[in-house]
């Protein structure tokens, strides 16, 4: 388990910070911001849950979530480089069944909602707005983790690109599903204020 009994080190006050490995690295490096913005994802998320006392359903779903995502952090900071040396312990890595729990909780709560006829726009209640929001951010943590693993000499799995990839379809249902089940969405009418 991690131990902070000390938040401050001065240690990145020259613009470097630690992976998992102890390398050090600049703080705008690809997998540093990889994991920040998976990080802002959670934060993201845990504004959603302000919102979610009318869906305890939901509520419970982005909580295990919020603790998958610190365990896509803690993936993303421990490279998998060819040839350099494996860590002196087993690194925490995304795994196949909290993909398919993902695939579970879109699939059970997309079997409430009327098929899409429009794509929709962010809106409606607090809650689905919220979640639109999360969904824009993971999104962009999905980008910055496909260009990390694009990079030469990096690597991300792919379990944990997976994961991403459906959290933010877990994120679009669930704002539907706030929204009435559907029924309060804003949806887009192409072209309608030219």
């Amino acid at each position: 388990m991690v131990k902070l009994n000390k938040i401050y080190t001065r240690t990145g006050d020259d613009g470097s910070t630690g992976l998992g490995t102890g390398e050090r690295v600049r703080k705008d490096d690809l997998r540093v911001a990889a994991y920040g913005t998976v990080d802002e994802t959670n934060a993201t998320i845990g504004l959603v849950r302000l919102h979610l006392a009318a869906y305890p359903q939901v509520d419970a779903i982005l909580a295990r979530v919020q603790n998958d995502l610190f365990d896509l952090g803690a993936d993303l900071c421990v490279p998998e480089r060819p040839g350099a040396p494996p860590p002196p312990y087993e690194p925490l890595r995304i795994t196949a069944p909290q993909v398919r729990r993902l695939e579970e909780d879109i699939d059970r709560l997309n079997a409430e909602l009327d098929p899409l006829k429009s794509f929709i726009l962010p809106g409606g209640t607090p809650a689905a707005a919220h979640l639109h929001l999360a969904r824009t951010v993971a999104r962009r943590a999905e980008r910055d983790m496909v260009t990390l693993a694009e990079s030469e000499g990096e690597r991300v799995g792919m379990e944990a690109l997976r994961y991403i990839n459906r959290l933010s379809d877990l994120l679009f249902v669930a704002g539907r599903y706030v929204n009435g089940h559907g029924a309060n969405d804003v949806l887009w009418v192409p072209g309608a204020h030219r």
